[in-house]
């Protein structure tokens, strides 16, 4: 929570009022501050051109409301690549799942009697050039190629038969896990892709108002900036700075009586928040000794009948009218 978000201009508004106010009960301990409502601020996730702004600042708008829309174009191409992909990888697990295809092992059985047809003749031929040999009727370099043509037979034939038994024995456990593991992965691809898309149509997370709208049609912000700035929340509440000497008496859940700028009827409210740690007083919020005091931010969560204020406005706190507890 920023306890210093409110703008130059609300500050100089601040610093009037409490001068006004103050002077009505210039001895009463006062904290004085300015009606906010908690702010949601909505970045860009990606630096597209803005191409929709359906709403202009000041709306009222519901949840799931569009704010902004971002060129989608881009993300959107990403999206439908990584679908291609997931497919794909469906496809090679699908593939190893089924297993070879009948036509498949009968061109491997093919290949094993071609192999085995080659290693009888080329054992038959060894044998027979060694015959000769022996009988000194070749030269013996003739068994030497006829032993090397039938070591490579029979290589062959042993190549072939291992390939028609990985055909039959099917796919790996391995392989399959492999399978798996890229379609989860595909599959998150694709889920990330597409979370990245609907970014790019900038909502509304709850009701609200539409506060500020920084950008223009056209305009491509850079990733982070604002886009939309939603005030939510049904009534306001004062931030105000409670002076050191004051704050032993505060508590969370106080009811305490806040004079609004521009309102006769004082409006009254709950503390919510007070901060543990102190912060050296705002300018706008001194007066007198208290220039070099601290104080404490707190929150004051005004009644219903203060729903319609709006922010910005000026208020102040007279603890004497708040002495004790009031819950």
């Amino acid at each position: 929570m920023n306890v210093f978000s409110t703008g130059t201009a609300r500050l100089v508004l601040a610093l009037s009022a409490a001068a006004l106010l103050a002077g009505c009960q210039p001895e009463a301990p006062t904290a004085v501050g300015l009606l906010e409502r908690d702010r949601i601020t909505l970045p860009a996730t990606q630096s597209e051109p803005i191409v929709d702004l359906p709403v202009k600042e000041g709306d009222k708008v519901l949840a799931g409301t569009l704010l902004v829309q971002l060129d989608a174009r881009t993300q959107q191409a990403r999206v439908d690549a990584a679908v291609a992909d997931l497919n794909l990888r469906k496809a090679v697990l699908r593939e190893a799942e089924a297993g070879a295809r009948s036509e498949t092992r009968r061109e491997a059985e093919a290949r094993v009697s071609g192999a085995q047809a080659r290693s009888n003749a080329a054992n038959k031929e060894q044998r027979r050039v060694q015959d000769l040999v022996e009988r000194k009727l070749m030269a013996a370099s003739a068994l030497d190629r006829a032993s090397a043509e039938a070591r490579s037979a029979n290589a062959e034939l042993r190549q072939a038969r291992a390939a028609l038994d990985a055909l039959r024995n099917g796919t790996r456990s391995e392989q399959l896990e492999q399978a798996h593991a890229a379609v989860t992965a595909a599959r998150a691809a694709v889920t990330q892709a597409e979370v990245a898309l609907d970014k790019l149509s900038v909502r509304a997370p709850q009701d609200g108002i539409i506060e500020s709208l920084p950008y223009r049609l056209g305009d491509q912000p850079n990733p982070g900036a604002p886009l939309a700035i939603l005030l939510t929340g049904d009534r306001p509440y004062a931030r105000i700075f409670v002076p050191e000497a004051q704050r032993a008496r505060m508590n969370i859940g106080d009811r305490l009586q806040v004079t609004v700028r521009g309102r006769e009827q004082g409006v009254a409210g709950t503390v919510r928040w007070i901060a543990s740690d102190a912060a050296f007083t705002p300018y706008y919020a001194l007066s007198g000794q208290d220039a070099a005091r601290l104080s404490y931010p707190a929150d004051v969560m005004l009644d219903d009948s203060a729903k319609d204020l709006p922010t910005g406005l000026p208020v102040i706190v007279h603890f004497e009218a708040n002495a004790g507890d009031g819950r």
